[in-house]
C-alpha cells in the first residue's frame, strides 16, 4: 500500500515547490546567512539564529518533499471503479441533521485542505467513506461523536 496519495495536480505542484527550495530559496537563505555572518558576532546576532532557523526549515521541507514524492501513488481520473468511493472520487453527501448537501473530494493527507472541501482518505469522515456507494447511509465515528451521512453522488 502506498504511503501517501496524490491527485497529478497535487504531484506536479509538490514537484514544483521543491524545485522552487532546492534552487532559490536554499539560495536567499544562504545568502542571509552569509550576510548575517558578515555582521560580526554570531553569538548574539538575532538574524544569524533566524536564518539558521529559517535554513533548517527549508533542509525539512525539502526532505518531507522528497520523501512524499518517491513514495507517492499518483490518482489519476478514470482509473477508480465507477460507483465506489475510493481516493480521487469526489462525493456529495447529505447530513442527517439537514437537507443540504455538501460536496467533498477524497484525497491524500498530503493534499488535505477542508477550506477546498479536500479531506484526507485518513479523516473520520474519508476513512468511513471509502469502498461505500451511492444510496449508503454511512455512519461517522469523529472525536466530537458519531453522526450519519448519506451518498448522494459519487464523480
Amino acid at each position: 500500500m502506498p504511503s501517501s496519495y496524490l491527485t497529478r495536480e497535487g504531484y506536479e505542484k509538490s514537484e514544483q515547490e521543491l524545485v522552487f527550495l532546492r534552487t532559490e530559496k536554499r539560495k536567499q537563505v544562504a545568502a542571509r546567512l552569509q550576510e548575517a555572518m558578515e555582521d560580526g558576532e554570531l553569538i548574539e546576532n538575532a538574524e544569524y539564529e533566524d536564518a539558521k532557523n529559517e535554513q533548517a526549515f527549508v533542509e525539512g521541507r525539502i526532505k518531507e518533499l522528497e520523501i512524499l514524492l518517491a513514495n507517492a501513488y499518483i490518482i489519476d481520473d478514470g482509473e477508480h471503479p465507477e460507483g465506489v468511493v475510493v481516493v480521487g472520487s469526489t462525493v456529495t453527501l447529505k447530513f442527517e441533521d439537514g437537507d443540504e448537501s455538501e460536496t467533498y473530494m477524497i484525497v491524500g493527507a498530503a493534499e488535505a485542505n477542508p477550506r477546498e472541501n479536500r479531506i484526507s482518505n485518513e479523516s473520520p469522515i474519508g476513512h468511513a467513506l471509502i469502498g461505500k456507494q451511492v444510496g449508503d447511509k454511512v455512519k461517522v465515528e469523529s472525536p466530537g461523536g458519531a453522526f450519519y451521512v448519506e451518498i448522494v453522488e459519487i464523480k
